[in-house]
């Protein structure tokens, strides 16, 4: 049983953290709303997924806590685990203190995702990132079918070429949602890349212009269906220039969490 003196340094520890969390955030917003003042976008146009690999529950269940319901994950043991845990805390909330749970949050599936694991993955996930074949299309829609749902995705497009990356060539993308845009239990909602990593953003607005682009000439030649209207990119690094791109979801997690994050994790 902890001691008092335990007990409230734990209580110290939580203030603090979620004291450094709500800086965090305050940050990362005004940056969003500078970007879209500057593109003349309205800032409720752009949906922050706090991508929370590196942090703990208790930081996830502050992150509920202050509104912010789009989650982030690149493994999907990581997002099952962490989905379980979340849920099983809110349905407690919810029977001990009615009328104050948060909202349940939103899960994305951002990393790469192998087709042996899509049965694990749908009863918990909101939304794919990465869907970046046609078997992987054919698997999700197969274990959609079974759960009865219709699953968002995004078709990731690898725009900038690298070999250390997943995702499709720009020039396959019309053709693999051609295949794809009438599967049962798939809804192809957009398109999602990761730019290279460098030092200075503007380096990288050519990758997400490109990406902008192909978007647009995918519902211009009627390939996609009306729900076509995400564009996943930008992160810590570089959300502004996609913002000013045209993103509509941009995956933070290192702005979002400085100094919250666990340092093995890290490593």
């Amino acid at each position: 049983m902890a001691t008092f003196g335990q007990a409230r340094w734990g209580k110290l520890q939580q203030r603090t953290m979620k004291r450094k969390l709500s800086e965090n955030y305050k940050r990362v917003r005004d940056r969003i709303q500078a970007a879209c003042h500057r593109s003349s976008r309205d800032p409720g146009d752009v949906r922050l997924v706090a991508v929370t690999k590196m942090v703990e529950v208790d930081v996830i269940r502050a992150v509920i806590e202050m509104g912010m319901v789009d989650l982030g994950e690149r493994r999907v043991q990581e997002l099952v685990k962490r989905a379980g845990m979340i849920n099983e805390h809110l349905a407690r909330r919810r029977t001990l203190e009615p009328g104050t749970c948060p909202a349940t949050p939103r899960w994305h599936m951002i990393g790469h995702l192998q087709r042996n694991k899509v049965r694990q993955l749908l009863p918990w996930v909101d939304m794919i990132h990465s869907l970046d074949s046609l078997r992987l299309a054919e698997e999700i829609s197969n274990e959609a079918v079974k759960l009865g749902r219709v699953v968002p995705c995004l078709i990731e497009i690898n725009v900038s070429g690298e070999k250390s990356k997943y995702g499709i060539a720009v020039g396959a993308a019309s053709y693999l949602a051609e295949q794809v845009v009438e599967m049962p239990g798939v809804s192809i909602v957009g398109l999602m890349t990761m730019a290279p990593l460098v030092e200075n953003a503007e380096e990288v607005r050519s990758y997400f212009r490109r990406l902008r682009e192909l978007f647009e000439d995918m519902k211009n030649e009627g390939v996609v269906k009306p729900e076509f209207r995400e564009l996943s990119m930008g992160m810590t690094n570089d959300f502004e220039v996609a913002i000013e791109e045209g993103a509509t979801l941009v995956r933070i997690g290192t702005a979002l969490f400085e100094g919250l994050t666990n340092p093995v994790q890290q490593q």
